[in-house]
């Protein structure tokens, strides 16, 4: 689970590189799918990656809009001010930890229950799923995305010597 989170947070650096090659308004383009644009999409990743987290260790729940963070810089220094909280909290994961539950109030009052397993796992191909979609833009904008290649990520803690 770790090295998946640890793909995860490689791949999205490797976006926001990617990123500082496009204008603003390239960045903020409307787009079919996602979140609706490149760096919406980066934020949601984002969000929901520090929200689910959050709610697992019993914390609030983030809140923010995306338009108080529309520029790469901003979204680039959020990711750096939550990256922290949940490289810990994924780092201290545990087998025990497989099957606590969450329960989760939805806005409309409704509570969901599920185990911080799914939860974990759920967050991580949240983030797959985005960079799909990004690498599709990318294509579509006749730019070479980012690989999603897990393998030559140097990931394998077993091979290194």
């Amino acid at each position: 689970m770790q090295l998946l989170f640890k793909y995860n947070w490689m791949v999205r650096e490797d976006w926001f590189r990617w990123c500082d090659e496009l204008s603003e308004e390239e960045l903020l383009q409307n787009r079919p799918g996602g979140m609706g644009s490149i760096l919406h999409t980066l934020f949601h990743i984002i969000d929901v990656e520090w929200s689910w987290i959050r709610l697992l260790q019993g914390k609030a729940d983030f809140q923010e809009s995306f338009e108080e963070y529309n520029s790469l810089e901003k979204v680039r220094k959020l990711e750096a001010e939550f990256h922290l909280e949940v490289e810990n909290f994924v780092n201290q994961w545990d087998d025990s930890m497989e099957e606590r539950l969450l329960h989760n109030t939805l806005a409309d009052g409704r509570i969901e229950t599920h185990t911080w397993g799914e939860v974990i796992r759920h967050t991580i191909v949240h983030e797959i799923h985005h960079i799909g979609q990004l690498s599709i833009w990318a294509r579509e904008m006749g730019r070479e995305p980012i690989s999603a290649n897990l393998i030559r990520r140097g990931l394998s803690s077993s091979l290194k010597d």
